[in-house]
């Protein structure tokens, strides 16, 4: 099956499997995807995530949602942009989110990386998506 946004897809299964209270959900797995999953394990916002490979080739990541006081640690989870319409921002101009209780994720020349490695790092980049 192929999608158009694999990133908005993956971001929508998070949000449903919290709204379910699930403990896991699972994904198709992309260089791309994992990159993304990376940053949202090191910011504390999911427990963690493993790959199962099946015998066809085709890789799956099962993701560890994460709770606190029996709520969801993510608030909200959006795609910021989209295939449609991509969303740039310099290093000047990165999106603070929740006056910084929240993360803006970006795909720069040097990786995906949350909003404040990027000002740290010095580089600016596609804005994909936004947590808190």
């Amino acid at each position: 099956m192929s999608f158009s946004d694999p990133i908005g897809d993956m971001l929508t299964r998070i949000r449903n499997a919290q709204m379910r209270r699930k403990n896991s959900v699972s994904t198709p797995a992309s260089t791309l995807r994992g990159r993304v999953l990376d940053v949202l394990q090191s910011e504390g916002f999911i427990r963690g995530y493993s790959e199962t490979k099946f015998e066809n080739g085709a890789a799956e990541y099962e993701i560890e949602l994460k709770y606190s006081d029996n709520e969801a640690v993510i608030r909200t989870i959006e795609r910021v942009s989209r295939p449609g319409r991509r969303v740039y921002a310099s290093v000047k101009n990165i999106p603070q989110v929740a006056n910084g209780l929240g993360v803006s994720i970006l795909s720069t020349p040097k990786g995906v990386m949350a909003d404040h490695e990027a000002k740290a790092a010095n580089v600016g980049g596609e804005v994909l998506c936004r947590v808190f």
